[in-house]
């Protein structure tokens, strides 16, 4: 079977690390292993903490403001948020506004000596200025606009 001309074989990159998306999600699924670690004593993993952590800070809101916030497809909140509503530590979303209940936030609470310990050490290991430089790195990519055109972002 010939290749048509106009369409040449895809060429994977010459190593999985010079893919930016590859490496940054192995870089997430890494450090998420350092944060589940230490945030199971509190019963929770690192997905929960997050949201349970921004629905504190955003106060009530929607499953799509808070989908917004964490950068998170609405449906895939909506598959971590059961867990979190079987275990009442979230309101039931069909009264189409989530919040934090009273046994979330003493979750949330427990689980911070665990999540201070995984910052704690992968700021030791990474370095405190290298750590900080890499979140306002993040935060960077985050608020990049990648639906516009590149020449519209020059």
């Amino acid at each position: 079977m010939s290749q048509h001309p106009e369409h040449p074989p895809h060429v994977a990159p010459s190593s999985p690390r010079r893919c930016h998306c590859s490496a940054l999600r192995e870089a997430a699924r890494y450090v998420t292993l350092l944060y589940d670690r230490h945030l199971a004593a509190a019963g929770l993993r690192s997905t929960q903490f997050s949201l349970l952590s921004r629905l504190k800070e955003l106060g009530p809101t929607t499953i799509n403001a808070l989908a917004q916030a964490l950068v998170m497809d609405r449906t895939t909140v909506g598959r971590n948020i059961l867990p979190l509503q079987r275990r009442r530590l979230e309101s039931d979303a069909r009264r189409k506004e989530l919040h934090l209940t009273t046994a979330g936030l003493a979750r949330l609470e427990a689980g911070f000596d665990g999540w201070a310990t995984a910052q704690a050490q992968f700021e030791g290991t990474l370095g405190k200025e290298r750590a900080t430089q890499l979140r306002d790195l993040l935060c960077v990519v985050v608020g990049t606009d990648f639906r516009a055109e590149p020449a519209a972002r020059a």
